[in-house]
């Protein structure tokens, strides 16, 4: 009697078991298969686009703040398709500093004396953040006004965080830095005694010999 009911007990006890082991196996492969599905409706991570600024001395490969100066970013995408910055120069350079480039003026050598006052017939909110002016970072130059700026930018070489608020900080120069490094030592016309020297040669700070550039848009 002890025995008919232990086989008993027994059989129910391995018939629970084979469910519990269908049960399981049942659910580990369900979950095997909702792993190999990606989740609905959830894109890839769309990739940035980066500019590589190319000149004589090397190749400068930028990266965009989109986060903080989207406006910026993409007027200067925007240009930079449209080929705008090919053939301009880097007509200001100031060691220790920045170097300056993006005037469409810049692209006529024998008019040097309008350089640094061009641009694309538009200009472009000001977009200010706490984002650092440190080496490597590239902000939009503009005059007085806070809302003119338009092409032109420059690219900080040495920590300058007296520009911190004033300036829009819209990318940074991922790779080849130590080409602003040569091109913000070129010769430069010296403006020590209140007039440009020499004569001739374009406003204070700018490149005795043109520092061209050609921008190329990386998708």
């Amino acid at each position: 009697m002890h025995a008919l009911r232990f086989a008993r007990l027994a059989g129910m006890a391995l018939r629970g078991l084979s469910v519990l082991w269908l049960v399981t196996s049942v659910g580990m492969a369900c979950t095997a298969v909702a792993a190999d599905k990606a989740p609905a409706g959830k894109e890839p991570a769309k990739k940035e686009p980066r500019a590589i600024i190319k000149t004589k001395f090397g190749d400068m490969e930028v990266r965009f703040f989109r986060d903080i100066a989207p406006k910026h970013v993409d007027n200067f995408l925007k240009l930079a398709r449209e080929g705008f910055y090919n053939g301009t120069i880097f007509h200001r350079v100031i060691p220790g500093f920045m170097i300056q480039g993006g005037d469409p003026n810049t692209k006529n050598a024998r008019n040097k004396d309008a350089y640094g006052t061009g641009g694309p017939g538009h200009n472009v909110p000001a977009e200010f953040s706490d984002h650092p002016h440190k080496r490597g970072v590239l902000s939009m130059a503009r005059a007085q006004d806070p809302d003119s700026a338009g092409s032109q930018f420059f690219i900080v070489v040495e920590d300058s965080r007296f520009l911190d608020g004033k300036y829009t900080v819209f990318g940074e120069v991922i790779k080849g830095i130590g080409v602003a490094d040569k091109i913000v030592n070129s010769p430069r016309v010296m403006c020590d005694s209140g007039r440009p020297n020499p004569p001739g040669q374009g406003p204070c700070d700018n490149p005795l010999e043109r520092v061209e550039m050609t921008v190329v848009v990386v998708e």
